[in-house]
């Protein structure tokens, strides 16, 4: 049996290191420099970096002492938040004279459902290129875009010809595009599991696609489900102009390593308030918990658990976040707390899983 999906025209944009560029754009004394938008300090994290510093392998979430050391040369710029958002709003207007199903997923990216657009244009393509064109007018940056029949391979694709250049991947290459995918390149596969993709001789697109629908759940959990349906092209979720929300969260980075567990636990009932405070301001519970923990030596570890009921309270937050902090001993000093809630009740139902010949459509040929 052969399931035939709607053909969807989805453009990814993706801003090109939009922090940095924009402090580039309103300094020309930084511009073609190695620049680092965060902190230098030994606490510093560095936030975005500018394609002259990522020559040297400086990296968002690196910590200025490295990035330092990596390029003597760098400039850090402190954050400037009010100045991305006002930048941000001039883009997201040149969307939505395209189209209303545009879906933000930060400031500086975002998908749009171009199938039936405000222009009559049938070219998704051609779109997308208006699209990058109207913003470095209006705003003097670049941007990148990624364009084909669903969101997953629209947010591959844009990162292919970065920066300032855009991808489509048309409906009768798209299985071809991702048998041929490093499948460090699909989106969702970090490190770790980059690694444990290797250690099942999976490394490619067509590698994954070999292995069974049973294989892929047996060795990779729910995840599995996800990964068999993605490599044949298949990813039904929607552009959505509202996003729901899926998990809410809170941490804090210290000043000083703490390696005591009172002074974590007294640092965590701050974190907890927060978070009771957030889930309040968007009228949200959630199920499951997890804690968040960096080491001094930046090792970061998550630990998890999922309740039968919905909590909301601080109470029951710091009661389940100490049953997790105690489920073993701290080997190092920490830099860094977070706590989370997922799994929250505003949530669709879980859609069904894919059935092992669920396959796509391509022939279809439409003008992208």
């Amino acid at each position: 049996m052969e399931t035939v999906l709607p053909i969807r025209k989805i453009i990814h944009v993706d801003m090109d290191a939009f922090y940095a560029s924009v402090e580039q754009l309103d300094n020309p004394d930084l511009r073609g420099k190695p620049i680092a938008v965060g902190g230098s300090s030994a606490r510093g994290v560095v936030s975005a970096a500018s394609y002259e510093a990522r020559k040297y392998g400086v990296r968002s979430a690196m910590s200025g002492v490295l990035a330092r050391k990596l390029c003597p040369e760098l400039i850090f710029v402190r954050t400037n938040f009010e100045r991305y958002k006002e930048v941000s709003a001039i883009i997201r207007k040149v969307f939505f004279e395209y189209t209303d199903l545009v879906e933000p997923l930060s400031l500086d990216e975002a998908y749009l459902d171009v199938t039936e657009n405000k222009k009559g244009n049938p070219s998704a393509t051609l779109i997308a290129k208006e699209i990058r064109e109207k913003i470095k007018e209006k705003t003097g940056l670049n941007a990148s875009a990624g364009i084909s029949i669903n969101k997953f391979i629209a947010k591959v694709a844009s990162d292919i010809n970065k920066p300032n250049g855009q991808k489509t991947v048309p409906p009768e290459e798209v299985l071809d595009f991702l048998e041929s995918l490093d499948i460090k390149k699909f989106y969702g596969v970090g490190k770790v599991m980059k690694e444990k993709m290797y250690r099942h001789g999976i490394y490619t697109g067509k590698d994954l696609k070999s292995k069974s629908f049973e294989y892929l759940q047996e060795n990779f959990g729910k995840s599995g489900s996800y990964y068999y349906s993605i490599v044949r092209g298949i990813h039904t979720s929607k552009v959505k102009p509202e996003r729901t929300r899926k998990s809410l969260a809170a941490e804090r980075t210290f000043s000083k390593n703490i390696s005591s567990e009172l002074f974590m636990l007294e640092r965590l009932e701050d974190i907890a308030t927060e978070v009771e405070k957030r889930l309040k301001k968007s009228k949200v519970a959630g199920k499951t918990i997890t804690l968040k923990i960096k080491y001094s030596d930046f090792t970061l570890k998550t630990r998890s658990k999922t309740l039968p009921l919905y909590i909301s309270s601080k109470e029951l937050i710091l009661d389940n976040v100490k049953d997790l902090l105690f489920q073993e001993k701290m080997k190092n000093s920490v830099r860094l707390l977070g706590i989370s809630l997922s799994n929250l009740n505003n949530e669709d139902k879980k859609r069904p899983k894919p059935k092992e010949d669920t396959s796509i459509d391509v022939q279809l040929k439409l003008d992208f």
